[in-house]
């Protein structure tokens, strides 16, 4: 069934750490830090002879203790290989929240894996990312991102990969990303028009904090729900840079309240707080309202297990 950019569901993917299924003691640690979401990579931090133990301890690491309060993804090798077909066969048996399919390049490779999924009788909550880290992958942005509005899709995301991308392209990885932006820009506009969630691309550097902390800056201005991380230490400035700050909060519930009084009945356009504002900015503030409540449960969760 499609999903429209209405009634999709809210998630938070402020922060979503990439870790090797390779190593069991990182994968252990995904319980205990504070991401939204963790994508177990079976794809390239995995050597080609060491995918079938990472299989392995993904099985095991599932089986052991659930992850919760976290998206869990599974990013599986391209399913043209061996590896990729059996990587599906695990991700049909551990049922995560989502599976990550690498260098997609056009709408049928999403379909495709749809119509897998389908054929298996996997869940319907079993969602899709893509990863974008091609020109051809960019150059189509937008058609992949109508495909998760088609029926039977089930994409939800689009995850950005600049090495990839770099690589085929010869842009050097500049501060600022000033050749990249207008095909980061694309991208944040296909899943816009389709109702999606964009992915900003990972920061190599982990031991730089203040390059970090402005592609966060670049990456949320430029409207991406979240970063994708390579290391832990980059979960709290993500989680803080994506997160919605207190005044925009307020903002965003001070036009609920607007709207929510009898004499907004049938308007869509009213007057807040000396404001003009839209039914759509209606939308849009009950989404932020919900994130920042889905934030506060977690931290209470926290707290209480401490």
């Amino acid at each position: 069934m499609s999903r429209n950019p209405t009634t999709r569901s809210i998630r938070l993917r402020r922060s979503v750490l990439s870790v090797p299924a390779i190593n069991p003691r990182a994968l252990e640690k995904t319980h205990a830090v504070d991401c939204d979401a963790v994508i177990f990579d079976l794809e390239d931090s995995v050597a080609p002879e060491r995918k079938a133990e990472a299989r392995e301890n993904l099985r095991n690491f599932f089986s052991a203790r659930p992850l919760e309060g976290k998206e869990r993804i599974i990013r599986i090798n391209d399913l043209s290989t061996n590896f990729g077909l059996a990587d599906m066969e695990l991700v049909i048996a551990l049922n995560p929240d989502a599976v990550l399919l690498p260098k997609v390049e056009e709408p049928q490779d999403v379909m495709a894996l749809s119509d897998l999924l389908s054929e298996a009788d996997a869940s319907e909550d079993l969602r899709i990312w893509a990863m974008i880290e091609t020109p051809r992958g960019i150059l189509n942005a937008a058609g992949i991102a109508e495909a998760g509005r088609t029926p039977g899709s089930r994409l939800d995301c689009l995850v950005v990969g600049l090495n990839d991308l770099r690589k085929e392209t010869g842009v050097l990885p500049q501060p600022g990303r000033n050749y990249l932006v207008p095909w980061l820009m694309q991208v944040v506009l296909a899943v816009s028009a389709y109702g999606l969630d964009a992915i900003d691309s990972v920061f190599n550097d982990f031991r730089d904090e203040q390059g970090f902390d402005a592609e966060c800056l670049q990456g949320r201005a430029m409207g991406f729900a979240g970063k994708m991380l390579i290391h832990p230490a980059q979960i709290e400035p993500a989680n803080r840079h994506f997160g919605p700050d207190p005044a925009a909060i307020a903002e965003a519930e001070a036009i609920i309240s607007a709207f929510a009084d009898p004499a907004s009945d049938g308007l869509n356009v009213i007057n807040a707080g000396g404001r003009m504002v839209e039914r759509l900015h209606l939308v849009q503030a009950e989404s932020l309202v919900h994130k920042a409540r889905l934030i506060a449960a977690r931290q209470a969760a926290a707290r209480k297990t401490m």
